[in-house]
């Protein structure tokens, strides 16, 4: 153990800063749901826990060790609620409340049903590495499939939606900062995904600073569109 520490390099300790922004920036956006209301942004301060959920799953991991069920805890957290609950934001913000349930109704099971069971799964102990966090030990590989629809849904609803406001805005007087802030906030969503994708070829290094990057940069996104004045007439946006 003493030695595994000695390899350490600082990349590894990115999660636990990763984790206590996440808790600085749900505080925030906690307080302006309480002053304001809105299932958006209910949605987002509960994509922003879980996002830092599954950075303190990944310190606890890579500083203390794996477990099968900190393992699937980690699983869960990350490729099934990493962005979903931000992507219901965006679904709560920019379409009707009746489209927006329907969509909920329709893909919170399935999301529901598929934690079920990876935390029901057997564990190929062999595959569990001590240190790092992965898919690959999950003795129901089939469920790694079901990753990509959330994945999906998730990158449409959030990362599409921010784009589409980034590039709206850009035509709109006075409207420069609101597509700045959703351009950053786009940015932010798509770093983890990246990151994700070189942790699946064992660059586990490459998702924690993806991971630490982008939930600055959607925190900075929010900040912008948060403060800045609102707009006439008010077109939709990312941040309300």
């Amino acid at each position: 153990m003493e030695n595994y520490f000695r390899s350490l390099q600082a990349v590894h300790y990115l999660p636990i800063l990763t984790t206590i922004f996440s808790a600085y920036f749900l505080y925030h956006i906690g307080r302006r749901y309480r002053e304001r209301g809105g299932s958006h942004l209910f949605w987002w301060a509960a994509g922003v826990f879980t996002y830092g959920l599954g950075t303190l799953l990944e310190s606890v991991i890579t500083l203390h060790g794996n477990t099968p069920f900190l393992n699937k805890a980690w699983y869960v957290a990350g490729a099934f609620l990493g962005g979903y609950p931000l992507a219901q934001g965006s679904v709560y913000l920019h379409f009707k409340r009746s489209t927006a349930n329907f969509l909920t109704a329709l893909t919170l099971p399935f999301i529901l049903v598929s934690s079920v069971f990876v935390f029901l799964s057997p564990v190929n102990v062999d595959l569990l590495e001590a240190h790092r966090p992965g898919g690959a030990s999950l003795g129901w590989q089939w469920i790694r499939i079901l990753t990509p629809f959330i994945n999906i849904y998730a990158a449409i609803f959030l990362i599409g939606s921010a784009i589409w406001s980034a590039v709206r805005f850009t035509k709109i007087e006075n409207g420069r900062y609101r597509a700045i802030g959703n351009t950053l906030i786009a940015v932010g969503a798509i770093l983890p995904g990246i990151g994700g994708g070189m942790a699946k070829a064992g660059v586990v290094e490459a998702l924690y600073v993806g991971e630490f990057l982008g939930i600055i940069l959607i925190y900075w996104g929010y900040r912008v569109c948060s403060f800045t004045p609102s707009l006439n007439p008010k077109p939709s946006t990312v941040i309300a």
